[in-house]
């Protein structure tokens, strides 16, 4: 686990790297503050896909 001043980093240079590549990114995790810098949220149970979110941010 990233602490949380890591993960901001992180994903603000994830951000950027969408923004001027336009590239995906795939990421998974149990952190509710990272769905804020989401496009679109997949909620999982046993492996199957149980509901998706689009997000406005």
């Amino acid at each position: 686990a990233l602490d949380t001043k890591t993960s901001e980093e992180l994903m603000d240079l994830i951000l950027d790297l969408n923004k001027t590549n336009n590239q995906t990114f795939v990421i998974v995790t149990h952190d509710d503050r990272i769905s804020n810098y989401s496009d679109r949220i997949l909620h999982m149970d046993s492996g199957m896909i149980v509901s998706l979110e689009s997000v406005n941010r």
